[in-house]
């Protein structure tokens, strides 16, 4: 038996505004184009190999009601004017061979390149850790961020963040960030 790894994965966020939460939640999935698919969540690891693909190339290799494997976050509110957001982080090694890292975070009050650079900050923290690369938490993100690009050992980080505000009108409001596996 063959274990099944993923060689391709697409980025992809939404928003859906709606009265009842589960609306919502469908509405956002339809604006990232996801919604015809059964979801499974899977944990953290970015396959060793994998190639990163446009979401429109990635959702032709997609058929309506198959089981698609992804990492995903979102969340809701049903609090006029309150932000939102949620946010996949990615970080990947220098070499093919190894895996690379997902991270899922989602916030209340943060905008969106605050959730993306703490879901991107997470991914990257993971990848250092097990590539051995020097970690200090107590410095700034962007300090981190220039460690690990001095060091050669982590080649790119990068994330897909949705956010918006809680509708005026007191209707649900979700916000989601996914990447998205292609076999």
């Amino acid at each position: 038996m063959s274990a099944y790894v993923p060689t391709r994965i697409f980025l992809t966020k939404g928003v859906g505004r709606h009265r009842e939460k589960l609306q919502s939640f469908e509405m956002a999935l339809r604006h990232a184009r996801i919604a015809q698919y059964n979801l499974v969540r899977v944990s953290s690891i970015f396959p060793p190999g994998c190639k990163i693909i446009p979401r429109n190339d990635g959702v032709k290799h997609l058929h309506p009601g198959q089981i698609v494997h992804c990492v995903l976050s979102d969340t809701a509110t049903n609090e006029p004017h309150r932000l939102i957001s949620a946010s996949v982080g990615l970080s990947i090694p220098k070499s093919s061979e190894f895996h690379g890292y997902l991270s899922e975070h989602h916030a209340f009050g943060q905008n969106e390149r605050q959730t993306g650079d703490y879901a991107e900050d997470i991914a990257a923290e993971m990848l250092a850790t097990i590539l051995g690369v020097p970690f200090d938490p107590d410095k700034s993100w962007n300090e981190r961020k220039g460690t690990w690009t001095i060091s050669g050992e982590i080649v790119k980080t990068m994330n897909v963040t949705q956010s918006a505000i809680g509708d005026r009108r007191g209707w649900w409001t979700t916000v989601l960030a996914g990447a998205i596996f292609v076999p």
